[in-house]
């Protein structure tokens, strides 16, 4: 039988190659660049609804307690998150640079300032490499759009 951590950080890392493969193919296939970019952000929106998501369990075993999260603002995070993923693919691409970004960083900063006591020791580090690398990706594709494009 395969260990949760172990899974979770194949699952993680497996998440990671999209992103990557984005990133890679705006260098190797520059043609294929408008396409990629549209991709890239659609990726992004389903990863941050996936994430969005860990956090309905959580407000479900809260029930009535409300140390240190009460359930009803983690539900409200995860209907945050998730709404920011689907209405950022209304956005022009400027607007969805600005806001995958900062939507992924503050995710970041939520899992490990309001959430820490939810998660094991292993999974906050996950999330550091996983978010770093999400991060790159992010700025790497704005800064490919806006050197094309313009500001």
């Amino acid at each position: 039988m395969i260990a949760v951590a172990r899974l979770t950080v194949f699952v993680g890392i497996a998440g990671l190659i999209p992103f990557l493969m984005a990133v890679t193919a705006l260098f190797m296939v520059p043609q294929l660049s408008v396409s990629v970019v549209s991709w890239f952000y659609l990726y992004s929106a389903g990863i941050l609804a996936f994430m969005a998501g860990v956090y309905w369990p959580i407000a479900m075993q809260l029930d009535d307690c409300s140390y240190p999260q009460s359930p009803i603002v983690t539900m409200v995070l995860s209907q945050v998150f998730f709404l920011a993923a689907g209405l950022g693919l209304f956005l022009p691409t400027p607007g969805q640079i600005v806001l995958y970004t900062l939507a992924y960083l503050a995710l970041y900063v939520v899992d490990v300032r309001w959430m820490r006591i939810y998660w094991p020791a292993w999974y906050l580090r996950l999330r550091l490499l996983l978010t770093t690398v999400v991060l790159l990706c992010q700025f790497t594709v704005a800064a490919w759009y806006f050197l094309l494009h313009g500001a």
